[in-house]
């Protein structure tokens, strides 16, 4: 799939409906989102016979975004996406928006359908995703709110419920529960049945409260381990404590399940945790790890249930207009965001 880009950085662009052609952000060169990415006309993508050619109304800001835009770490690039540059010019996997038109293949959508999912170049009017990682907008949510829901909701959902474990009256600790991932794992846990107790900073302690879990840390006020301990799974979404204070957490057989932690590294780029960590688990008491993301249709529609259902919620921290993309960015690298950063294309 092509995207000829025209227009340079700062030049006015064509508003939606120009036919064949979009508003998009793009990006020529790896880099910072203040430096590399811009507002400029582009091509509209087409779909292939399996995908399904999506109007976007708003897509999620997620750390893979950052990765993906500045190139780093490094093993990003070997894994296809552009040694030296980006190959494709449009960040952005997470939206919410309507069923524009489905390749020939596609049976399960249709035009005008509210959708949300997994996407490519959701930073844009228009995208393109397979029709299996699209589900029906759920019931009651702003394209907003759906849009913060796919990446950080099913790797929240995979970390509880596939590597946690979770189960009723299991006492969990969430770190980073006022996070993107944090946020929806919190509540996932708390849907499971276990005692869920949320870890962030104390501007966040009121949001956190707001997500009905069982009860709120700040772990500016002091370590962690001497705020409790003995719990039956840790999930540690924010921050980068040692291992060896994370495994003062947990009860003699407790899991450990590490999401993220970044640290800026070019080459490892903060996984050097996860990586000892699965090779000491064998000699400890405790199941420790990480894992990346499966993405899936069963697994986006097990989230939407919840949702629907009112026991988890998006956390939506900020909306930004498309031309707001570098700003969004910013924002969460810094780790300003209370839930997710949401971009709204129609503004």
């Amino acid at each position: 799939m092509s995207q000829a880009v025209s227009g340079q950085p700062g030049a006015p662009v064509a508003g939606r409906g120009q036919a064949g052609r979009m508003r998009a952000v793009v990006q020529s060169e790896y880099g910072e989102a203040e430096r590399v990415l811009s507002l400029a006309t582009i091509d509209r993508p087409e779909p292939g016979p399996d995908e399904v050619l999506v109007r976007v109304a708003a897509a999620g800001v997620d750390r893979g975004a950052w990765h993906l835009m500045a190139g780093l770490p490094y093993p990003v690039r070997l894994a296809g996406y552009g040694m030296r540059a980006p190959k494709t010019p449009v960040r952005g996997r997470e939206l919410a928006g309507t069923v524009e038109s489905v390749g020939a293949r596609v049976t399960t959508l249709r035009p005008g359908e509210e959708v949300c999912g997994i996407a490519e170049g959701a930073f844009a009017e228009y995208a393109v995703a397979r029709a299996e990682l699209l589900v029906p907008r759920p019931t009651g949510l702003t394209a907003c709110e759906a849009a913060a829901i796919p990446l950080s909701g099913l790797t929240a959902l995979q970390a509880v419920r596939d590597h946690g474990r979770v189960t009723a009256g299991q006492r969990v600790l969430v770190i980073g529960a006022s996070g993107g991932v944090g946020s929806f794992a919190a509540q996932v846990a708390t849907a499971a049945g276990a005692e869920v107790t949320g870890a962030c900073r104390t501007a966040k302690v009121e949001a956190v409260r707001g997500l009905g879990i069982h009860r709120v840390i700040d772990y500016t006020l002091g370590p962690l381990a001497e705020a409790g301990s003995a719990y039956d799974v840790v999930i540690d979404t924010g921050g980068h404590r040692p291992l060896s204070e994370l495994r003062r957490m947990l009860a003699p057989r407790g899991t450990l399940v590490i999401v993220g932690s970044e640290t800026g590294g070019k080459v490892l780029g903060g996984t050097e945790r996860q990586l000892w960590a699965t090779v000491i688990a064998p000699f400890t008491g405790h199941r420790m790890g990480s894992f990346i993301s499966s993405e899936n249709g069963a697994d986006l529609r097990e989230l939407t249930a919840l949702i629907e259902a009112g026991r988890v919620r998006p956390l939506v921290d900020r909306v930004y207009p498309l031309a707001g993309v570098p700003a969004a960015i910013t924002r969460m690298v810094a780790g300003l965001a209370t839930g997710k950063i949401v971009i709204d294309v129609t503004a």
